[in-house]
């Protein structure tokens, strides 16, 4: 059955601990709680997708333990068709482990598990489920050659790649960044792929220049998550500022796996690009009221009210 978003990527359970402050080198102090939650940046997209009314298949591996069994009836019970995640009986599922501090800022280890034996043959034997997606969301997650053949199908079969590039690799291949509509990377990731430090000052303008030079090597368009700033789209004739949304921050944790499902859902439903961002915009400030990746995600209903709480300037 044809599936409007494709997802291929990650999925891990997420061991998180909160603290007043994050502990320097060397340094042993107390947390203030620990939760487990369903995570990796390919389940919470898909996820997300599915929680803002997509129609979602998630295309991924989990390890041979109870771990995996949660992650894939977590996913399905937001919908997501988990019927082509495959599984490695020879080794754990991946995992990360989370410190969250007092303001809802982050630290994250990923162990990757069966994310990194999720071969580039082991895809090819799926790929017709990318053949017929509208679009396809991309992360780093898993290695970076069955990333690059993802986008090549996908290319090739005229979806929209979407490519989050979570956590950074330097260098990108071109070749990759050639076949990606969309580059979602935030700021300190912009950093790592034009290995140009930032200001620590916001300024939209260098941000601009740096994108516009992974726009050079192949992108189509560059979209900086921000944070709390909001976000930056960049493109090779224009360039366009979503500011966030003010909300009260719990957990910062999956707010750009929010955002992109959230442009995602929109490009899916037809929207402009403009109305796209508003909306991935929205979801993220929902996504940072809760704790959690997947838990946090909000539904559509409570981002469109978030949207009609703030109407644009």
């Amino acid at each position: 059955m044809s599936r409007n978003i494709v997802v291929v990527g990650s999925l891990n359970a997420d061991f998180v601990i909160n603290l007043d402050r994050f502990p320097a080198p060397g340094e042993t102090i107390a947390g203030t709680s620990f939760e487990t939650f369903p995570g990796g940046k390919g389940g919470n997209q898909a996820y997300a997708a599915a929680q803002l009314g997509g129609e979602v298949l998630m295309l991924g591996q989990i390890g041979g333990d109870a771990q995996g069994i949660w992650l894939r009836n977590n996913l399905a019970t937001a919908g997501v068709d988990v019927s082509h995640l495959l599984e490695d009986r020879e080794v754990t599922s991946g995992v990360a482990f989370i410190s969250i501090d007092h303001r809802g800022q982050n630290q994250i280890i990923i162990v990757p598990g069966a994310n990194g034996t999720f071969s580039v043959a082991k895809l090819k034997q799926h790929q017709s489920v990318i053949e017929r997606a509208q679009i396809v969301l991309l992360q780093l997650e898993i290695p970076l050659a069955t990333v690059i053949e993802a986008a090549r199908i996908a290319k090739q079969s005229g979806a929209v790649v979407m490519l989050d590039p979570a956590p950074a690799e330097k260098p990108l291949p071109d070749e990759l960044l050639a076949l990606v509509d969309y580059l979602t990377p935030n700021e300190s990731e912009l950093a790592t792929l034009t290995d140009v430090g930032l200001s620590e000052a916001i300024d939209l303008r260098e941000i601009g220049a740096r994108a516009r030079e992974l726009i050079a090597r192949g992108a189509a368009k560059v979209i900086v998550k921000l944070g709390g700033a909001g976000a930056l789209f960049v493109s090779a004739e224009s360039q366009h500022f979503w500011p966030s949304i003010s909300v009260p921050i719990v957990d910062t944790t999956a707010a750009g796996d929010a955002f992109n499902a959230g442009f995602a859902i929109a490009l899916a439903e037809g929207m402009s690009e403009e109305d796209a961002g508003r909306l991935a915009t929205a979801a993220a400030a929902c996504s940072v009221m809760r704790p959690g990746a997947q838990p946090s995600m909000p539904t559509r209903g409570e981002v469109d009210q978030l949207l009609k709480q703030h109407p644009p300037q």
